[in-house]
């Protein structure tokens, strides 16, 4: 009655695409595979987010821009990712070059980027994202014409 008598399931279904499923999501933690895998990841989403925004275009999708009409740090994220599936890479940085910097860092962790990320004492990450942040949201302020320089 204390333990269990059927198999557990701790993950991918068994086999061939539940194979293959695990050794990818091994794969993408390390190493330049893993980059590549989450470049092409990335890369197909842009690609499919700028053809659907081409296709039906939702508007604003920042929920503080639509009710107050102020942009937040990660508004141009959106746009950033479109631009880039849409092949204007220049565009993708005037849209938010925070974020586009945050998604590069991501698809480079695997390098071992991610492991000097955590290395750094937490005081230190939590200036260096204030900061980031607050340079983000003077950049959309900007951008968007709220703030005039």
């Amino acid at each position: 009655m204390g333990g269990t008598t059927g198999p557990t399931v701790t993950g991918a279904p068994h086999g061939a695409l539940g194979g293959m499923v695990d050794r990818s999501l091994v794969a993408a933690r390390r190493g330049p595979l893993g980059v590549a895998l989450r470049v092409a990841a990335m890369a197909t989403a842009a690609v499919a987010a700028a053809w659907v925004h081409r296709v039906h275009d939702p508007g604003v999708l920042c929920p503080l821009r639509t009710l107050t009409g102020i942009p937040c740090p990660l508004c141009g994220g959106t746009t950033a990712f479109i631009e880039l599936g849409a092949g204007r890479p220049g565009h993708a940085v005037l849209a938010n070059p925070v974020a586009l910097t945050g998604a590069v860092a991501l698809a480079l962790a695997p390098l071992g980027l991610g492991a000097r990320w955590w290395e750094l004492a937490p005081e230190t990450r939590r200036r260096v994202l204030g900061a980031a942040l607050v340079a983000s949201e003077l950049w959309q302020l900007v951008r968007l014409g709220v703030l005039r320089v």
